[in-house]
C-alpha cells in the first residue's frame, strides 16, 4: 500500500549521527533510502498521474476516472485510498443530489508538485528527442 514500515531503514542507517561528518557512502545510503521510499508511496502506474491531475484543483471521482486514461474505476478507487491513507489527498462527500465526492491535494500532497512538474518537464523533453531521433533517422534512409 505504501506506508512506511520502520524495518524499511536499515540499521547502519539509523546509526548515522546528526551533525556529524558523513560519508560519500553514507549519504549515498541515505538517498537511495529516501528514493526508495518515495517510490514505495508512489508507486504502480496511476499514482503520479492522480497526483498530476489533482495538482490542477479538486475533481470528482468520474472525473479524474475519465481524464485518467485507462484506469479502471476499481484501480481508481485503490489508488485514491492509497494516497489517502498517506495524507496526500483528502476525500470529501458533498451533500448535493445525487452525492458527489470530491478528491483534493492536501498541503502534503501539494509538497509533490515539483517532483510531478520535473516529471512532466523530463517528459516532454524526452518526447521531443524521441521524436526528433524518429524524423532524423527517417530523413537519413
Amino acid at each position: 500500500m505504501g506506508l512506511l514500515k520502520e524495518t524499511s531503514y536499515p540499521e547502519e542507517t539509523m546509526s548515522i549521527k546528526i551533525g556529524k561528518e558523513n560519508s560519500d557512502q553514507d549519504k549515498c545510503a541515505m538517498h537511495h533510502l529516501a528514493i526508495a521510499d518515495t517510490m514505495d508511496i508512489l508507486n504502480g502506474k496511476w499514482k503520479i498521474r492522480i497526483i498530476g491531475m489533482l495538482s490542477f484543483g479538486p475533481s470528482r471521482f468520474i472525473e479524474l476516472k475519465n481524464r485518467v486514461e485507462g484506469i479502471a474505476a476499481k484501480m481508481l478507487s485503490k489508488e485514491l485510498q492509497d494516497l489517502e491513507t498517506n495524507g496526500l489527498i483528502t476525500r470529501t462527500v458533498k451533500s448535493t443530489k445525487p452525492i458527489t465526492v470530491e478528491y483534493e491535494l492536501t498541503s502534503y500532497g501539494h509538497s509533490l508538485k515539483p517532483v510531478i512538474d520535473g516529471i512532466a518537464s523530463w517528459g516532454m523533453e524526452h518526447r521531443k528527442t524521441v521524436i526528433n531521433r524518429i524524423k532524423t533517422k527517417g530523413s537519413l534512409g
